[in-house]
């Protein structure tokens, strides 16, 4: 049996792998040993940085949010818990897009919030202050 050599599959291989690492600096864009290492490298990049946009947005939702509950003289921690009681089911995203779109919307979900806080305090022996 002839010996096969993969002339074909193996430069469709580089092809593609020196296509995915167009853009990269120096040689890693030319090399195709040192374009796999920068791909896969860069892959590991983007798995771990989407998972962290995640958590900076979230960050920045409950930023927003303690700016705006605290120009209404409340503190974020006691709206959320409010929020949670009187059965608000938004989340901090559309809370934050409302914060900022709509503030009389806001101001009544902040009222409907701190009202639950209140009464949820009056019945817990435990809470003081």
């Amino acid at each position: 049996m002839p010996r096969v050599r993969k002339g074909a599959a193996r430069n469709q291989a580089r092809k593609k792998l020196l296509k995915q690492a167009r853009g990269y600096f120096g040689s890693n864009h030319k090399s195709p040993y040192r374009a796999q290492d920068a791909v896969i490298r860069a892959g590991v990049y983007a798995f771990r940085d989407r998972r962290a946009r995640k958590r900076d947005m979230r960050k920045l939702w409950i930023t927003r949010i303690t700016a705006a509950c605290k120009m209404r003289g409340t503190r974020y921690s006691l709206f959320m818990n409010g929020a949670k009681h009187a059965g608000l089911k938004l989340n901090r995203k559309m809370l934050s897009q409302i914060a900022i779109d709509d503030p009389k919307l806001f101001d009544q979900l902040v009222e409907i919030a701190v009202d639950a806080s209140k009464a949820t305090a009056k019945k817990s022996p435990a809470a003081v202050g």
